[in-house]
């Protein structure tokens, strides 16, 4: 296994094995970004494979600051970013408006136990809007201001939208607690 300077500089040289090497190296962890903001496996390998056209595209502006894994991911979530925008069926549920109904408020301090893989896929159905500024706050750790101006918002509709995920999701939460309980109690 080669080190990641070696690596890069291999790929820049154009030797095939050496991509091979960089993509299999990333392509996994990479996929799981790219499905967290696509409603399909099939748009998450779509979005993969331009970002890693964007990513040996731009291999020689690597600065070899940071982690190299860092920069592939960014460039990730650049690319779902503008995948939603470009796609007619991610636009129309890609809105910041006030929806009242998507989100039932309920502040309790109830202990809900679930796997990761379920809140993943609670977090994969929210609405597109919603899913996006979690995934980019919640999971890449962007600031509501950096947010707003990947996605062209205010920092204040980045944050609220933030609030009204997170309550959403923590509403569904507490429903699936609910209903695995009565499961287990045979209800």
């Amino acid at each position: 296994m080669t080190d990641e300077r070696q690596l890069v500089r291999n790929c820049l040289k154009g030797r095939p094995d050496a991509q091979r090497e960089l993509y299999d190296r990333y392509a996994g962890l990479m996929l799981g970004i790219c499905y967290r903001y696509t409603k399909s496996l099939t748009d998450a390998e779509d979005v993969l494979q331009d970002g890693f056209v964007k990513v040996f595209r731009h291999l020689h502006t690597y600065k070899f600051e940071g982690e190299l894994g860092a920069w592939i991911r960014r460039i990730m979530v650049t690319t779902a970013l503008n995948f939603l925008k470009k796609h007619s069926r991610y636009r129309t549920d890609l809105s910041f408006d006030n929806n009242d109904a998507l989100h039932p408020v309920i502040d309790s301090d109830a202990e809900v136990k679930m796997t990761a893989r379920e809140v993943a896929e609670l977090v994969r159905q929210l609405p597109t809007g919603y899913q996006t500024i979690f995934n980019l706050h919640a999971v890449e750790g962007f600031s509501h201001v950096e947010i707003g101006q990947m996605l062209g918002i205010s920092d204040g509709t980045s944050r609220s939208q933030y609030a009204r995920a997170r309550q959403l999701l923590m509403s569904w939460m507490e429903t699936q607690s609910m209903i695995k309980t009565d499961q287990y109690a045979g209800k």
